[in-house]
């Protein structure tokens, strides 16, 4: 699943960014293993089984039974910017929207807005001189190996684009973490 958004000032493109989040196969040689399956309560599961009144087009159907399995939610952000902030300063806001996205339980300290994550990471949590895989050759990122719930790394790509990763560490084992350059 993709995601964009882009923001202009007095009309002109200022920044774009596409987020990617992926369907996670605990195991990728037989989909079928239960093993790959969510955690869901017995309220997800039921709605998931909810037949509609009306018939569903195919990819639609796709959709609904992808909902049985974990998705890493955003995990992995490319954004350009004309006036881009430092690779781990974007990475520190990376790893804070999901946290407060995705740990919302766990993490959030109020159940209305503004809200704030407990213990949100920032700058200082950033280590550089990190090796990030990106089209299988290693360029100098940074890395974010401090908060409990996320692991995170970044790397510049130049011409102000920087790619970000934040990553559930309960995925981690299951994670080869390099980067292919989509043209697509």
């Amino acid at each position: 699943m993709i995601g964009v958004s882009s923001g202009t000032h007095n009309g002109v493109l200022d920044d774009c960014e596409v987020s990617v989040s992926y369907t996670l196969w605990r195991n990728p040689e037989d989909r079928s293993d239960p093993v790959n399956l969510a955690e869901l309560d017995e309220q997800q599961l039921a709605a998931l089984a909810a037949e509609p009144p009306w018939p569903r087009p195919p990819w639609l159907v796709d959709q609904v039974q992808l909902m049985r399995y974990p998705v890493l939610w955003e995990c992995v952000r490319t954004a350009w910017s004309a006036r881009p902030d430092p690779v781990g300063v974007q990475l520190a806001a990376h790893v804070n929207h999901i946290l407060l996205n995705q740990f919302r339980h766990t993490r959030v300290l109020r159940d209305t807005p503004p809200f704030q994550v407990a213990g949100p990471v920032d700058e200082r949590s950033v280590e550089t001189g990190i090796p990030v895989l990106v089209d299988g050759v290693a360029s100098d990122g940074v890395r974010i190996d401090t908060d409990p719930d996320i692991y995170g790394v970044g790397v510049e790509l130049g011409g102000n684009v920087v790619l970000t990763a934040a990553i559930p560490r309960h995925a981690l084992p299951y994670l080869d973490i390099s980067f292919t350059v989509r043209t697509d």
